[in-house]
């Protein structure tokens, strides 16, 4: 079999190669020569673990190739799959269908003989019909059929979701049409994976209610966070308590700084668009957007009372400003947040992300992005972790302690146990946890400013 792929950019490049690596002809197409050319000579532009060396091992083979020529990407192809942005349009919160509608267009004018158009990106309701009416007025010949295939990739483990997935949903009218997507994730079969074969407005719903729920539910444990820490109660406990509830799970239910991500952010707001426009306001979800983005703010403020009510020319250390580990994805992170709200209260900021420094350099100003986390402790004031990379959870305390200037650690992501703190006299906070106080001889919970 062969299929093209429209859009070389996280869902597009991950999904081609997995597919290549199927045994599947692949051809992605971009309109960005420069990247096209990147991926030629094998450099990869995302950061992705393990997609490297699958881009250069399925190049090898002969079964994956990139153009900037669509033409040469649809025809031939069995299925075209259409994985452009749907960023949000900042006018209206909706998802923005632009490019979309664009691939649509290009791709019909150079159809030939039949091809099955796939939906890979995250899209509205009635986005499949909407594709199949543009392909139908600029091809009226086309032979053809749409279908919604939504992806369900967690960055950093994207290639282990794409070949191991809990489901794979098909939104398809056609069984002529959902037989080609059938025969693409054949090798899927050997591991039983479930294959819902719905509409595809059905399918278009199920991608935004599933990212919806797991947005509720780090929210759900961040309020419960916030609680726990006004009584006594210890987030962690919590958490593990209800998440071993068969019918709860304990997935997602990781107190923090609040989420963020390509994902998230968009695909909140976006399903509270849809439910204005057709009359079912998702109130839940309006809720969270509105919880989450307030999280973030009262993450520099929590820091703030840390350093005694202000940080007026203190040395912020911080440790993370990627969204999530194993990604140099830093799309609505807390960071860009926090950051900027120190340096408002006078703070110098110092930080460091083993991947993500220079896409976050673009989006922050004044920051001294340094080569290692003891760089950053270096003379300190606080050091605070935003972002739970591994290496920062085996961090050399003894070598912190003599860096830094106080002992002031604000641990956002609960890695470090709050005993172990209390032993080293740091001032340690967490989330949903004891903050210790040095001298306090134990560990006390204290009021923390919400923000």
């Amino acid at each position: 079999m062969r299929i093209g792929v429209v859009g070389t950019g996280y869902v597009g490049l991950v999904s081609g190669t997995c597919f290549a690596e199927f045994g599947i002809d692949v051809v992605c197409v971009d309109k960005d020569a420069s990247k096209i050319e990147r991926l030629k000579q094998g450099e990869i532009p995302i950061y992705e673990p393990g997609l490297d060396s699958l881009v250069e091992k399925q190049t090898k083979a002969g079964r994956l190739s990139f153009t900037t020529d669509l033409k040469e990407a649809v025809q031939g192809s069995d299925a075209v799959f259409i994985a452009v942005g749907t960023p949000t349009n900042p006018a209206d919160g909706n998802a923005d269908m632009k490019y979309v509608h664009q691939a649509a267009r290009e791709i019909a004018a150079v159809l030939e003989g039949y091809t099955v158009i796939v939906n890979k990106s995250t899209v509205p309701v009635g986005t499949a019909k909407e594709v199949a009416q543009i392909i139908r007025e600029t091809n009226p010949n086309a032979d053809f059929d749409v279908c919604s295939n939504p992806e369900f990739l967690r960055e950093g483990a994207a290639i282990n979701d794409f070949m191991r997935p809990d489901r794979v949903v098909v939104g398809s009218e056609s069984e002529r049409a959902t037989e080609v997507i059938r025969a693409l994730y054949r090798p899927l079969y050997i591991n039983e994976t479930p294959m819902i074969i719905t509409t595809p407005e059905t399918a278009e719903i199920i991608k935004y209610a599933s990212n919806a729920f797991l947005a509720t539910k780090i929210t759900f444990i961040n309020e419960i966070a916030n609680l726990c820490e006004q009584a006594g109660a210890n987030v962690q406990e919590v958490a593990r308590g209800i998440g071993l509830d068969g019918r709860i799970g304990s997935k997602f239910l990781h107190a923090g700084p609040g989420y963020g991500g390509s994902c998230f952010p968009k695909d909140t707001l976006a399903l509270t668009q849809i439910g204005q426009k057709y009359g079912a306001p998702q109130n839940i979800v309006e809720t969270v957007v509105w919880v989450n983005a307030e999280r973030q703010k009262s993450m520099a403020e929590r820091i703030i009372q840390a350093c005694g009510g202000s940080v007026k020319g203190l040395r912020v250390g911080i440790l993370g400003v990627s969204f999530k580990p194993n990604t140099d994805d830093v799309r609505e992170s807390p960071s860009l947040v926090i950051i900027p709200l120190l340096q408002e209260h006078g703070a110098h900021v110092a930080a460091f992300d083993p991947a993500a420094m220079e896409e976050a350099a673009k989006h922050l100003d004044d920051v001294e992005w340094c080569e290692n986390s003891y760089d950053v402790a270096k003379d300190a004031d606080v050091l605070v972790i935003v972002t739970e990379w591994n290496e920062f959870r085996a961090l050399n305390l003894d070598k912190i302690e003599q860096l830094m200037k106080h002992k002031r650690l604000v641990d956002f992501r609960n890695i470090y146990k709050v005993p172990d703190m209390e032993k080293r006299g740091f001032h340690y906070i967490s989330i949903g946890r004891p903050e210790i106080t040095p001298g306090s001889g134990t560990a006390h919970l204290k009021e923390v400013a919400k923000g």
